[in-house]
């Protein structure tokens, strides 16, 4: 019978092709994970590495591939009985953007956090691509993103769309006269990067060029210290307070979809649910109040 914390061992030592730092990754000694390889190949008697250079044996690749479905299933089921138990101590993982984040799940979280004290809230700060990997590996419960197409094995519930507007002084003007434009884009999340880039033919600007920043707060930050326009979600600007630039909305540029992705089939607990409830409530109030 192969202990399962030594595939956890071995899946970590290929990913990182180091015992040093495997032993970091998994807070264990160096001479643990040596002795879990050793305690693997013992019971599956075959040799899985070479060390000298590292790499694996073609017995290795082959236990990989296996130990790498068996660790994710594992993981999936575990959260789903985590689920079912409705404990009402544990944690709760989600990804998200900081703009999605900031814009939607604070007021939710503060309700949750009332009605759920024993429950405590993990918030990974993503890309959406991110998200939906750490969804699908069971290692969030729920990602909150931006442009999510419907693919397996994630399921994907949207919440609201989401619009466009230029912010910084001249847009309009420059694009009128011809003028160079600098266009603050989204540089990390590439899903969002991916959209803006196919969609900015339709701004018809006679001339632009392009400055990659690292996050919406960084292009609004650009655009109010009036280095060009920043072309961000209508939602990143809702929770500022003391914007100087002009905000123009871009009606024709095309929507996407903001909203929630979990695995297919996947259960979610009764506090999950009721947190899900209350960014919908929080969404619907946002939208009655633009």
């Amino acid at each position: 019978m192969l202990d399962i914390h030594w595939l956890k061992t071995f899946v970590t030592l290929a990913e990182h092709k180091h015992f040093g730092k495997t032993a970091i990754a998994l807070h264990m000694t160096q001479p643990n994970v040596s002795l879990h390889l050793k305690q693997l190949e013992q019971a599956t008697k075959v040799k899985l590495i070479e060390r000298n250079p590292f790499h694996l044996t073609q017995a290795g690749v082959r236990l990989l591939e296996s130990s790498q479905r068996t660790l994710q299933e594992l993981q999936v089921c575990q959260a789903d009985l985590n689920a079912l138990n409705d404990l009402d101590k544990g944690v709760i993982t989600i990804a998200a953007s900081d703009i999605i984040s900031r814009t939607l799940l604070i007021e939710a979280f503060k309700l949750f956090r009332e009605q759920y004290s024993g429950i405590d809230i993990a918030l990974l700060n993503t890309t959406s691509s991110q998200a939906s990997e750490l969804v699908k590996n069971a290692e969030a419960d729920l990602g909150f993103v931006i442009s999510q197409k419907q693919t397996q094995p994630l399921h994907f519930v949207e919440l609201q769309q989401i619009k466009w507007a230029a912010l910084g002084d001249g847009f309009e003007r420059d694009t009128e006269q011809g003028k160079e434009l600098t266009l603050i884009l989204l540089g990390h999340d590439t899903r969002t990067r991916d959209l803006i880039d196919s969609a900015l033919p339709k701004l018809n600007l006679s001339n632009y060029r392009v400055m990659e920043v690292g996050s919406v707060d960084a292009q609004i930050d650009w655009a109010e210290a009036g280095f060009g326009v920043a072309i961000v979600p209508e939602i990143a600007l809702s929770t500022q307070r003391h914007l100087t630039s002009m905000v123009t909305p871009l009606p024709d540029f095309p929507t996407t979809d903001l909203g929630y992705i979990v695995r297919q089939n996947q259960i979610l607990s009764k506090a999950t649910k009721q947190l899900l409830h209350w960014v919908s409530d929080g969404i619907s109030l946002l939208q009655k109040n633009e």
